[in-house]
């Protein structure tokens, strides 16, 4: 069963349980999941629908520091309500010894030196560990690893 697929049936459980804030959530991320297959005329894989979620996630965090910021408590926990939601259809995450040892292995294999081949790695990076770890924690050990 695919990722979609997944969140569709979780739709429905959620429908039957009456648990309208979590039906609320994936109902979000099945709008942003269509709208991307319409805009760009494609039909979603696993990645894609992990790659929404993340970016969904990160909106999220987002706005809880601004609520946080701003003193509006209720928000913000409703904002933490469907981030753990979300969480759910995200793979295991890589550790921060896997992920800092994954991007000094891309290093070594592209050959790269200093902060100027930054954007060389990153690109290679973002692409094998899309969804895989946390990207805040990759730029982190990619700038560690091309300063040493």
């Amino acid at each position: 069963m695919s990722l979609k697929d997944q969140i569709t049936e979780d739709m429905k459980t959620a429908m039957r349980a009456k648990d309208s804030e979590r039906l609320l959530t994936i109902r979000m991320l099945l709008a942003a999941c269509k709208q991307k297959e319409v805009d760009e005329r494609v039909v979603l894989d696993d990645v894609a629908v992990v790659a929404i979620v993340d970016k969904l996630i990160k909106q999220r965090k987002d706005s809880i520091a601004a609520f946080e910021g701003a003193g509006r408590q209720d928000l913000a926990d409703k904002e933490k309500a469907e981030m753990a939601v979300l969480q759910a259809y995200l793979p295991a995450r890589m550790s921060a010894d896997e992920t800092s040892a994954a991007v000094q292995a891309i290093v070594v294999e592209l050959g790269a030196k200093g902060p100027g081949d930054m954007g060389k790695v990153m690109g290679v990076v973002k692409t094998r560990l899309a969804g895989k770890a946390d990207m805040g924690q990759v730029s982190a050990a990619v700038k560690a690893a091309l300063a040493g």
